[in-house]
């Protein structure tokens, strides 16, 4: 290995027990930094990070640009280059931090897509129940719908999270954070049907797991296997737009929010480490409330 990649080996190693970051972000960390050394070493024939200048890492921006890469992922790889010289600067592997005065582009706000509650509604009504697939697959609806978490979390859970005489899921969010999430009588309801009989006819003889979800197989249900249900019941609901488990998670963020709930109490329920990421479903709520508007008043 060159002096590039032990300082990214050495960076990567340091978010990771600092930060205790998920497997997918510091993949992403990761590519985003060899790119950026790719650039140091062949664009710029450089190999000492004391070298590189604002002007250098301008230059690699406006590659990133020419390649016809987003505003958003360009301040992507402006958090993961400038955190990178941090590190770099701390570790006296470097004088200076050239990203000091870099500016983030500006991000055009994307507002999310969420399923109406007649959608809801449908793609809940859509599993078959009379078999413990249907069965399972309500609850892991009711429950993405319930509570508003990620997919990740969803399959990560085991028996033991789910407390249904208190009323309450725990989950593992990213780096480890846990949270407890209220359940409501829907929720609840799936839930122990699927317990009371559905999980041991899937489970049948294979070998026992902790797993909450599994497949006809016996195991944890994996992130592809729950995308697949969840496109089959849309398509049965008649849902026309793409369908995923976030947009399920946005849906009951927004909904929250719609019917007056405390904003802090929902970042709280999503995991969101800061409440800024959270106020995009005020923007949501703002957005429907217009289109109402304009469809319904005489005078719009």
């Amino acid at each position: 290995m060159n002096e590039f990649q032990y300082a990214i080996e050495d960076y990567i190693h340091f978010i990771q027990v600092e930060r205790q970051l998920s497997d997918n972000t510091l993949a992403s960390y990761r590519r985003d930094l060899e790119n950026y050394v790719n650039f140091l070493r062949e664009a710029e024939g450089m190999s000492d990070f004391r070298k590189v200048e604002r002007m250098t890492i301008l230059r690699h921006l406006e590659q990133l640009r020419m390649q016809g890469k987003t505003s958003r992922t360009v301040a992507r790889h402006i958090s993961s280059i400038r955190s990178f010289h941090q590190f770099l600067l701390r570790e006296k592997r470097a004088e200076t931090d050239p990203t000091v005065h870099l500016e983030m582009p500006t991000i055009e706000q994307k507002l999310p897509n969420i399923l109406s509650i007649e959608e809801i509604e449908a793609l809940l009504a859509a599993p078959n129940r009379s078999k413990p697939q249907g069965v399972r697959d309500v609850a892991m609806l009711e429950l993405l719908y319930g509570s508003g978490m990620r997919i990740s979390e969803l399959i990560a859970l085991d028996l033991a999270d789910i407390h249904l005489t208190m009323g309450f899921v725990r989950v593992f969010g990213k780096g480890g954070k846990e949270r407890i999430i209220p359940l409501g009588k829907s929720a609840l309801s799936a839930l122990s049907t699927y317990l009371d009989g559905a999980r041991s006819q899937l489970q049948g003889k294979y070998p026992k797991t902790d797993a909450f979800f599994i497949n006809q197989r016996g195991k944890r249900l994996t992130r592809q296997g729950c995308w697949k249900l969840m496109k089959e019941h849309a398509l049965k609901a008649g849902i026309q737009h793409e369908l995923t488990p976030h947009i399920l998670r946005h849906s009951f963020a927004t909904h929250l929010v719609e019917n007056g709930a405390d904003l802090r109490a929902v970042q709280e329920m999503l995991g969101h480490a800061d409440i800024s990421t959270t106020q995009i479903y005020t923007h949501i709520s703002k957005s429907r409330l217009s289109e109402v508007y304009k469809q319904f008043h005489p005078r719009a």
